[in-house]
């Protein structure tokens, strides 16, 4: 978007919010930007991340939207195939600016509604949520810590920058080890030049 359309468009809803409030109607905010983490503090960092890796792997076109194709080529790949009219009703049901495809958000939405219950079990959906969770129930809390520390050891190996973070680290002790040590041997010395 250019400069001048997003500032055509930022003044655009300034006179429409200065014309309801002269009329007297109500004005409903209109969010561009969310901190998901702020609004989905049911999650932890970690089950987010989570999503988020869920939901990149899905996201074919990296466009970040799953649209109507890749949510058919998930559902497949995660043994739960859908017609076509369960696939939109799927998305119709989370698509909340009703663009016809699930942002990251919309996509956190799914396990939201999940956790209050309010996905029908047999729904795609519920179907989505299922198949995707990790239930540790059936793997045990053993399996769910196994599972996450593969997943957290996957993302590190995969961080193109974790192991330059590391070599740095390392690098600062070995610095701060020599430096404390040059300044050891420089009282020892003069202690000794003293006497």
């Amino acid at each position: 978007m250019a400069a001048t359309e997003e500032l055509s468009d930022i003044l655009s809803r300034r006179q429409e919010i200065n014309d309801k409030l002269e009329e007297g109607l109500e004005i409903k905010p209109k969010y561009k930007f969310v901190n998901v983490y702020t609004e989905f503090h049911e999650f932890s960092r970690k089950e987010i991340k989570q999503y988020e890796q869920t939901f990149n792997k899905f996201d074919e076109g990296h466009d970040g939207y799953l649209d109507l194709s890749e949510v058919k080529r998930m559902m497949e790949r995660l043994g739960a195939p859908q017609t076509h009219l369960g696939l939109k009703a799927m998305i119709t049901e989370v698509d909340e600016d009703m663009d016809n495809r699930i942002s990251f958000r919309e996509f956190l939405l799914i396990y939201r509604k999940a956790r209050a219950g309010e996905l029908e079990v047999d729904s795609g959906l519920g179907a989505l949520a299922r198949l995707t969770e990790i239930n540790v129930d059936e793997v045990g809390v053993n399996g769910a810590k196994n599972f996450f520390e593969a997943k957290i050891e996957e993302l590190a190996r995969t961080n193109k920058f974790h192991d330059e973070i590391i070599q740095e680290q390392e690098e600062k002790r070995r610095d701060a080890e020599e430096k404390a040590l040059r300044r050891q041997r420089f009282k020892e010395k003069a202690a000794l030049f003293q006497q």
